[in-house]
């Protein structure tokens, strides 16, 4: 089975896993970031059920750990979405890896062309099953929508709001980049609220443990870009939040999914910047939603508590007796031998290595010199501790010693002798 993100692959295979608990069937779960050796050897072993990404799927198959041509059914989940993300290759040489499977299925929300051809150029005489009807809407109807034209100055303290409204449980907050993410998930940690973030920079063990502290409820925020909007199926996800509009009707189709599922109610909340009206009147069109001109809020507009059923004295900042959840430090980090390289915290502009410092012992890292002779932090002058750089002079690749204006050194007399000889 091949699917486009790691997240995806573990759900899946524990999904597998639950279906088939009675039956002797062995499932296995492969993906980038985590360390070899383990997958190895339980390929090794003998497995009925291989969820992985493409990469990971290729790289054991080339490494002879992985007979692909053993392979009796082949299916491609999120198929529109692993185009989406550039696996189109490595999807076309798994399946000519798969020459005598017996079955191929493939799995999408949306249908575009490109999967379309992917389907007629790979699949024998396929059936196109669809999982609603023409008459239903694209988007979730169980779930309650609302889009605000919010400044971007203002969307964290619209933001922190939102997240004290009454009957909240599980919220997912959709970024557009990367750094966005970590912004909004910094900025609501400092006032308050038990949050993590999950996206590509961050290592595979980061990534999990980010998931499983909400999952099990030790933060009820998670900031996520688009690796988290596929496919993840997160118990009582009750809120949604477009930080950012979405690029198009389906990214924001599969965003508000993540909520108002298997029946259940949800909320999801859009913030539109004025910059992005153009691009937001595209999906309304698109989705018929009726929400072509939202209307202009801020962390003080009536509507806003009254939409959102959010008490009207909640400030920007959560209150210390409502701070109940046990946050992402309690999540253990599990040892997963990453393959991958795990982000840190980048240093601030002004801190320097502790070899550049300046103090009285090389690499002591004691205290940092100042030129001005203020006290450094061990206590000691900088003053007396700056040593004086001596400059070194050479001729002829030897150094020479100082003298007396206008008399040679040794060096200079020795160098005379060999000119005249």
């Amino acid at each position: 089975m091949v699917v486009p993100t790691r997240e995806l692959a573990m759900q899946v295979a524990d999904d597998l896993r639950v279906a088939a608990v009675n039956l002797p069937t062995r499932v296995l779960t492969v993906y980038g970031g985590r360390a070899y050796e383990p997958q190895i050897e339980a390929l090794e072993k003998g497995v009925d059920i291989v969820v992985g990404t493409p990469g990971r799927l290729l790289d054991l198959a080339n490494r002879r750990h992985l007979d692909l041509s053993k392979v009796r059914a082949l299916v491609l989940d999120e198929a529109d979405k692993m185009l989406d993300l550039g696996f189109l290759p490595d999807v076309e040489r798994i399946v000519r890896l798969t020459l005598d499977r017996q079955q191929t299925m493939l799995f999408s929300a949306t249908m575009p062309g490109d999967v379309v051809t992917l389907a007629r150029r790979h699949m024998r005489q396929p059936t196109h099953v669809r999982a609603e009807g023409d008459d239903e809407p694209t988007s979730a109807p169980s779930t309650e929508q609302h889009v605000f034209r919010a400044h971007q100055m203002d969307k964290i303290e619209v933001l922190a709001r939102v997240l004290q409204a009454r009957n909240r449980g599980l919220t997912m907050v959709f970024c557009q980049t990367k750094r966005a993410a970590d912004q909004v998930a910094s900025d609501l940690e400092r006032r308050g609220f038990a949050v993590a973030t999950v996206h590509g920079d961050l290592g595979q063990g980061q990534r999990e443990r980010a998931l499983r502290a909400f999952r099990s409820g030790k933060v009820d925020v998670l900031t996520a870009t688009e690796v988290a909007a596929r496919g993840l199926d997160v118990d009582d996800v009750t809120h949604v939040v477009n930080y950012e509009c979405p690029d198009d009707e389906k990214t924001y189709v599969h965003r508000i999914g993540r909520t108002g599922r298997a029946g259940r109610e949800g909320v999801a909340i859009t913030f539109v910047d004025w910059r992005d009206m153009h691009r937001w009147k595209l999906i309304n069109d698109a989705l018929n939603l009726g929400m072509a001109e939202p209307e202009e809020t801020y962390s003080t507009s009536e509507h806003l508590y009254t939409e959102l059923d959010i008490p009207r004295e909640v400030t920007g900042t959560l209150p210390r007796a409502m701070r109940e959840r046990a946050g992402l430090e309690a999540e253990a980090i599990e040892d997963i031998g990453e393959t991958g390289r795990i982000r840190t915290p980048r240093p601030s502009k002004r801190s320097k290595s502790p070899a550049r410092r300046g103090s009285g012992q090389a690499g002591s890292g004691s205290g940092q010199v100042r030129k001005d002779g203020r006290e450094t932090a061990d206590g000691t002058q900088a003053a007396e501790v700056t040593r004086s750089r001596r400059r070194r002079r050479t001729r002829g690749g030897r150094e020479v010693s100082a003298s007396q204006p206008g008399q040679p050194d040794q060096t200079d007399q020795g160098e005379t002798r060999r000119k005249a000889s």
